[in-house]
């Protein structure tokens, strides 16, 4: 297979893997759920000890702690950051969906697809916000000594999403290689 004709096939298989998801109300629905879920964890994990003390003293104030922490990111890494954990999210919900998808089609041997991309879930999703969820886990000062706010990590997760996203294609679809 030429670069060129690989390439095409990447780029299809990137295609029917990103557009599986709007097949139907409830896999659209259940994309965007997941979506808002992952930004909601990736924003409240951006500063966790806002996050739990805001959340803490009530539900009331949740609304209150994602408009700033969503600002905090902003004024911190920009939009080019706010933009890395947009697509981050929105990669999560698709990915999500497909793998339901490839697990009710083909069983839950597909699964170990997903096993290379669960480290670039962890790591990237982290570090999309800064300390993140490392920071949960006390490896905050791991990411504060990376360049540019951890960016790059980002970028290595959402291409890990990518590249998961276009070995599954449409998950509907088995296809062998030649």
């Amino acid at each position: 297979m030429t670069g060129t004709s690989r390439v095409r096939r990447w780029g299809s298989d990137l295609a029917s893997a990103l557009a599986y998801p709007t097949t139907s109300v409830g896999r659209v629905a259940a994309s965007v759920v997941v979506a808002v879920l992952t930004y909601v964890l990736l924003i409240l994990s951006t500063f966790p000890g806002m996050s739990m003390q805001m959340l803490g003293a009530g539900l009331q104030w949740f609304d209150e702690t994602l408009v700033l922490l969503t600002e905090n990111v902003l004024a911190t890494n920009g939009w080019f950051g706010l933009g890395l954990i947009l697509s981050y999210a929105v990669l999560t919900g698709v990915a999500v969906v497909d793998v339901a998808a490839q697990v009710s089609v083909t069983g839950i041997s597909s699964v170990s697809d997903l096993a290379g991309v669960l480290p670039g879930l962890l790591a990237s999703g982290c570090a999309s916000c800064g300390a993140g969820l490392l920071g949960f886990l006390g490896f905050a000062g791991a990411l504060a000594a990376m360049p540019f706010h951890g960016d790059l990590l980002r970028v290595g997760g959402i291409l890990l999403l990518l590249g998961f996203l276009v070995r599954t294609g449409d998950p509907r679809q088995c296809r062998l290689d030649a």
